[in-house]
């Protein structure tokens, strides 16, 4: 009786009540748990050279990350995950603007915090593959292991409309899921619907920048190499680093 009156009132006082701070909680893990599985798989595919997984389970991972996130935090922030999809949805007035910096910062945080637990759990694989250098670009660069980088041919212009198509790709597949006007998807099956989109872009759109298409999942990773020791290289267009795994 005393215990469980006890973690009655660590319950009641651990609840958080205020509607944004929950959605703002969800949202961090949801992006930490997709972020944590993305990432993990493009570690240990870079750092086992592909002896132990290749870009095709890197996808796959991605993608299936993707499903867990969305149910992760579906019910209390609607898994936006990707600053684009929380624009979109501001344009579409479907989601306050005033949110919008709030979703953005969390989002790049979680990506962020995610970034440095893969770096933690890779560690030793990071170094020892490394030969003891962060280095971001050459035959033992690691920095495509968090962040994409463009493949050596690809031209800035045609990098961009890259990540523009396929983003918006993305966008228009999951309102399109989400509409209810359309055939609809079997309720509680719309992450696996999704994460079945994000595998179609990119087994498709992967090659040029290993689909990004995310601010927040390529921008938080990337600070964190910066702040981890790749250094200011890794906000540079640099030649022969374009096979970082990477996902929406």
């Amino acid at each position: 009786m005393g215990t469980a009156s006890f973690l009655k009132r660590a319950q009641a006082l651990l609840r958080i009540r205020n509607q944004l701070a929950r959605e703002c909680l969800a949202e961090l893990l949801a992006v930490f748990v997709l972020i944590l599985i993305t990432l993990s798989a493009s570690a240990q595919m870079v750092t086992s050279s592909e002896t132990k997984g290749n870009f095709l389970t890197a996808y796959l991972a991605g993608a299936l990350a993707v499903m867990v996130a969305v149910y992760t935090a579906g019910g209390v922030s609607g898994a936006h995950l990707n600053p684009a999809f929380s624009l979109s949805m501001c344009l579409l007035e479907q989601f306050p603007w005033w949110k919008f910096p709030i979703f953005m910062a969390v989002q790049i945080l979680g990506a962020f915090i995610a970034s440095g637990a893969v770096y933690a759990l890779y560690y030793d694989a990071i170094w020892h593959y490394s030969n003891g250098t962060l280095a971001t670009s050459g035959p033992r660069e690691t920095a495509s292991i968090f962040a994409t980088y463009p493949a050596d041919y690809l031209s800035l212009s045609n990098g961009v409309l890259d990540q523009v198509m396929g983003t918006a790709l993305l966008i228009v597949g999951i309102l399109a899921i989400m509409d209810t006007r359309n055939k609809g998807v079997p309720r509680g099956l719309e992450p696996v619907v999704v994460a079945l989109l994000v595998f179609s872009i990119e087994i498709s759109m992967g090659s040029n920048c290993s689909c990004a298409l995310n601010p927040a999942r390529d921008f938080g990773p990337r600070l964190f190499t910066y702040v981890a020791g790749w250094g200011a290289e890794v906000f540079r267009w640099v030649e022969g680093r374009g096979r970082g795994g990477g996902w929406w």
